[in-house]
C-alpha cells in the first residue's frame, strides 16, 4: 500500500473509531451518525401509521434510501480501515476478523433489508420491522450500553442458567393450573400450553387478570406460585446488577494501573496523557471519576511512609527520609 493509501486509512480509523472531540471531522461525523440513527427509526416507526404512509410513501423511501447508502459508506469504510486496529495481521484477515465482531454484525443488519428487497421479493413489513434494528448501531456511540452488552455477555452462562429455571418453573405452574382448573375452566386451561400464558403472567407477577384460578385449590396453587414468581423473577435483573458493579469496577481499576504506571517517574507526559485519556474514552469513564483516580493515585504514590510513636503517639519521618 502507497504512503498516501496508508494515512488515508489510517486517518478513516481514527475518524470513526477513535473520534476525538478536538477533531471538528470526526467530531462532526459521529454526531451526523447518531441523529441518522434516530432519524431513521422514528421514520420507520412512522411508517406504520398508514394515513401517514400513504401521504409521504414517496418521501419515506428517498429518506430510507439516503441512509441506507449512508449506513453503506460507513460499514464498508470500517471494514477497509480495520486493519488499522491490527497492524501486525494480514489485512483480509483483519477485515474478516472485524466483520464477525457485534457491532459489524448490526452494522450490517441495519443496511441488509435495503438491498434484500433488490435482490428477491421479500414481505415489506418484515424488512420494515428489521429495519428497527438499527437502533443497536447506538451501543457504539453509548458508554452505557456498550457496558451493559459486555456485561450481558460476560454473565452469558449465569443468565441461562437463570432462565432455564424459570423455563422450568413455567412448565411446573402450567401443569400445575391445568390439573387444578382445567375442569372448573376449560377454555382459559383446556391444556398445558393454554394454562402457560397464565403461568407466566403469575410468575413474572404481572397479572392481568383476564385469567384467574377460581377453585379454591388453584386459588392455593396460583398463590404459592405468585410468592416463588417474586423472587424468580427478579433473579435476570439481580445477576445483570452484579456483573455491572464488578465490570465497572474492574474498568476503573484497569484506569487506576494506568495511571499508577505514568506516575512512576513523577509526572504524566504528553504522550502517557493521551494513552490515558483514549483508555478513559475507551472504558466509558467520566471525566470526574478519572480525576478523582488521578488524585488518589497521586496521594498514595507520593505519601512519604510516616512511623507513629505507640507511646505518646507523635508521627515522625521515616529513617531514610532524612538522608
Amino acid at each position: 500500500m502507497t504512503g498516501t493509501a496508508s494515512h488515508v486509512r489510517h486517518r478513516v480509523y481514527q475518524t470513526l473509531e477513535n473520534p476525538s472531540r478536538t477533531d471538528r471531522v470526526s467530531w462532526a461525523i459521529e454526531i451526523g451518525l447518531i441523529v441518522l440513527i434516530f432519524a431513521s427509526v422514528t421514520a420507520v416507526a412512522l411508517e406504520t401509521v398508514p394515513d401517514l404512509f400513504a401521504r409521504y410513501r414517496v418521501e419515506f423511501r428517498l429518506f430510507d434510501l439516503f441512509v441506507t447508502l449512508a449506513f453503506s459508506v460507513e460499514y464498508v469504510a470500517r471494514v477497509w480501515a480495520a486493519p488499522e486496529a491490527r497492524p501486525d495481521e494480514p489485512a483480509w484477515q483483519a477485515r474478516l476478523r472485524y466483520m464477525r465482531s457485534p457491532m459489524a454484525v448490526i452494522d450490517l443488519v441495519a443496511i441488509l433489508p435495503f438491498y434484500l428487497t433488490l435482490l428477491m421479493p421479500l414481505d415489506f413489513q418484515l424488512l420494515r420491522v428489521l429495519r428497527l434494528l438499527r437502533i443497536y448501531k447506538l451501543t457504539r456511540y453509548s458508554p452505557a450500553l456498550s457496558v451493559l452488552m459486555a456485561v450481558i455477555r460476560e454473565e452469558a452462562a449465569t443468565l441461562l442458567a437463570a432462565f432455564s429455571i424459570l423455563t422450568i418453573l413455567l412448565i411446573f405452574a402450567a401443569a400445575g393450573a391445568y390439573m387444578v382448573e382445567h375442569e372448573a375452566q376449560p377454555d382459559a386451561f383446556g391444556s398445558v400450553p393454554a394454562a402457560m400464558w397464565w403461568s407466566m403472567v403469575t410468575l413474572t407477577t404481572v397479572g392481568y387478570g383476564d385469567v384467574t384460578p377460581i377453585t379454591p385449590l388453584g386459588r392455593v396453587f396460583g398463590g404459592a406460585i405468585t410468592i416463588l414468581g417474586v423472587g424468580m423473577a427478579a433473579l435476570p435483573a439481580g445477576i445483570i446488577a452484579s456483573g455491572l458493579a464488578d465490570h465497572l469496577h474492574r474498568r476503573r481499576d484497569l484506569l487506576r494501573e494506568e495511571f499508577r504506571c505514568a506516575l512512576e517517574d513523577g509526572q504524566i507526559d504528553l504522550r502517557e496523557g493521551r494513552k490515558i485519556e483514549k483508555l478513559r474514552r475507551d472504558l466509558g469513564i467520566s471525566r470526574e471519576i478519572a480525576h478523582s483516580i488521578h488524585q488518589d493515585v497521586r496521594r498514595k504514590q507520593f505519601q512519604r511512609p510516616q512511623c507513629t510513636c505507640p507511646q505518646c503517639g507523635y508521627e515522625f519521618q521515616h529513617i531514610g527520609d532524612e538522608e
